[in-house]
């Protein structure tokens, strides 16, 4: 009877026991087992089991029964076993259980950075309730090998999506100051252990609060010191770079102003007094100085026959030095023009009047336009050829002979130039009959009279492309001088506008000239159309080469088209004997133009002579109208053109 008794009892003991380590004191038998064992205990081995379980509702709790939250009952309904290892699925005692132990804060404690660890999870952390940080702590307690009761949750940080925890030492209160180091605890932690226990968490990263703002803090400091340092030096190599270049700048302003003092300083005349020896003449003015009449003995202009040409400056009077120090340079400079010789200043009106006496310079470049020569064979022309360095040499010495724009006594002549820096020699334009006395622009374009082989005069005219506003005035000019031909050297538009379209397509008139294009005929080069010009009841015949080869900014490679055009162009000119000047134009009216026309009086006299004198052509033609063959590359150019038509000629003279 006794031991019935004493059975039951004992049973009821046991029941009452494994219900208070269930309910409340579960710590206790924790921290036995753990000093036993010298593991953590961790009891919820499935959180995912603990989840569901969790999340199961209040109608689910009270299918199963539980309507009382006593400890008692819930011991009565547990075996002491259970609370040991994990729950099955969906139990609902496992909540009740959590929530019946102290409440878990967030301490949100000042910890110093090296304490803390930072927990990065998957799941939102605004999902976590005081029951999941419980689990999340013992999982971690369990992964460290602690007591649950050594983690503490610091704070939740919104932003990352995790966790901010320290660990205490066992035994103590929690607090900052004894926190243990995030390095020693993260030293032993088991990841496996804490992805098992807390994979329901989807824990991504674990690491020390100082390697989470460490970025950060490298960044500041970059911007800090390092940063600062380089922004430093790169501005201080920038102001070096600039100052040097502003240096280099400088020194390369100064040696060119130095270039050109010494060059004015060469182009300028220097007078110097003259000794003059004692004169037995009886003539009273011996004693000026300088006198009118000894002005064209005191320079003459020696020729070398090889190519160089050097004004020689001799005193008549004097056996010391020449009084005069000249070195032509340059294009402007150089240039001369004999219009101040023979002006008529009362046939200027209320103008500014011109200088009557031109300047020595003037008179030096006239008298070497006028007089240089260079007569060469054919087989010397075959020589030069192949001597571009001695062809260059002798066109820089040859004046351009340029016009003032003051030298042409007409109002608003400017309008009817395309280039306002090239004019027509005033000696030599040709003017148009004016449409009233009153009105003398009405006769200015700018071309000129060109004289041809053995001086013939008015063999040419050189002009520049028409305008929009000068294509009557050419009209006029063609139908005025009777010119059987014309030759046009230049596309239309060439990088800029070089010409307008001044022909019509089958009829047009242009002022009082009517024009008809009769054919059109395209040449391999050229295109050639045949005209009717047509003015009341008279008529002329006129042929309109129009070559296309020439390239842009260069001469052609080639010289055979151009010289073709130019023999077509001659048996025209020899077939219309009588008539006017060929009229021959490009945009300028004194490169290409220039070049055809000494190409035309090269082969002419060599056809007559057997010899060319292909300098003395060029200085004609820039007496007559300034700036022809333009550049040394053209009058190279002329040279080849020479000795192509010097070979055709041998070729005949050998059949």
């Amino acid at each position: 009877m006794r031991r019935a008794v004493g059975f039951p009892a004992l049973c009821l003991l046991l029941s009452l026991h494994a219900a208070g380590c269930l309910a409340k004191n579960n710590d206790h038998f924790l921290a036995i087992r753990q000093k036993k064992s010298g593991k953590p205990a961790f009891i919820y081995h499935h959180s995912q089991d603990i989840e569901k379980s969790l999340d199961i509702a209040p109608q689910k709790i009270h299918k199963h029964n539980y309507h009382s939250s006593s400890e008692a009952q819930i011991g009565r309904h547990h075996q002491i076993v259970n609370s040991a290892f994990p729950k099955p699925a969906y139990d609902p005692s496992l909540n009740l259980l959590a929530m019946a132990g102290q409440d878990l804060e967030v301490e949100n404690r000042p910890v110093p950075a090296a304490n803390v660890i930072v927990v990065t999870l998957q799941m939102d952390i605004n999902r976590l309730n005081i029951t999941l940080l419980r689990i999340f702590r013992q999982g971690v307690a369990a992964a460290l090998g602690l007591l649950p009761q050594q983690v503490h949750i610091n704070r939740l940080i919104e932003k990352k999506n995790s966790v901010e925890l320290f660990v205490s030492p066992i035994n103590r209160k929690a607090g900052f100051s004894d926190a243990l180091p995030s390095e020693e605890v993260l030293r032993s932690l088991n990841i496996n252990v804490l992805h098992q226990s807390l994979s329901q968490f989807g824990i991504t990263d674990v690491s020390p609060e100082k390697n989470v703002l460490q970025g950060q803090h490298e960044a500041d400091k970059i911007w800090s010191k390092e940063g600062f340092y380089a922004v430093v030096i790169f501005l201080s190599i920038f102001v070096i770079i600039v100052t040097c270049l502003m240096i280099l700048y400088r020194l390369k302003e100064k040696f060119q102003l130095s270039l050109r003092q010494d060059k004015e300083k060469n182009q300028e005349i220097h007078l110097s007094p003259i000794v003059l020896q004692p004169a037995h003449s009886e003539d009273k003015t011996a004693n000026s100085m300088v006198q009118p009449e000894q002005a064209p003995k005191v320079l003459s202009v020696v020729v070398d026959p090889q190519g160089r040409y050097t004004p020689e400056i001799k005193a008549t009077t004097s056996v010391c030095p020449s009084p005069f120090k000249m070195k032509p340079i340059g294009l402007q400079e150089r240039r001369g023009s004999n219009v101040s010789l023979t002006l008529d200043m009362s046939s200027l009106g209320n103008v500014e009047p011109f200088v009557a006496i031109p300047t020595p310079r003037e008179k030096v470049a006239m008298e070497y336009l006028q007089s240089a020569s260079r007569i060469l064979t054919r087989s010397q022309l075959r020589d030069v050829v192949a001597s571009s360095h001695l062809l260059q040499s002798e066109f820089m010495e040859i004046p351009m002979n340029f016009v003032d724009p003051k030298e042409i006594d007409i109002p608003r002549h400017g309008t009817k130039n395309r280039y306002k820096t090239i004019l027509p020699n005033p000696l030599s334009r040709v003017c148009l009959r004016p449409k009233n006395v009153t009105d003398s622009l009405s006769t200015y374009i700018n071309a000129n009279y060109i004289r041809g082989y053995s001086g013939k005069e008015k063999a040419f005219i050189a002009t520049q492309g028409p305008m929009i506003n000068t294509v009557n005035d050419f009209w006029q000019m063609v139908w005025q001088e009777d010119s059987p031909v014309i030759v046009m050297i230049t596309k239309l538009k060439e990088k800029n506008e070089k010409c307008v379209l001044y022909w019509p397509e089958k009829r047009g008139i242009y002022g009082k000239v009517e024009v008809l294009v009769i054919s059109v005929n395209e040449c391999d080069n050229y295109t050639v159309r045949n005209l009717v010009l047509k003015q009341g009841s008279h008529t002329q015949r006129v042929k309109h080469y129009w070559y296309t080869s020439w390239p842009d900014h260069k001469t052609p490679d080639s010289a055979q088209p151009l010289l073709q055009l130019m023999l077509d162009v001659e048996e025209d000119r020899l077939a219309s004997a009588g008539r006017g000047p060929v009229v021959v134009h490009c945009s300028a009216g004194i490169g290409r133009t220039g070049c055809f026309i000494a190409t035309s009086i090269g082969c002419r006299q060599l056809r007559e002579e057997g010899v060319v004198d292909a300098l003395s052509i060029v200085c004609q033609l820039r007496v007559d109208r300034g700036g022809m063959v333009q550049t040394s590359q053209q009058y190279e150019f002329v040279h080849h053109a020479l000795c192509l038509y010097e070979s055709r000629l041998s070729a005949e003279t050998v059949q």
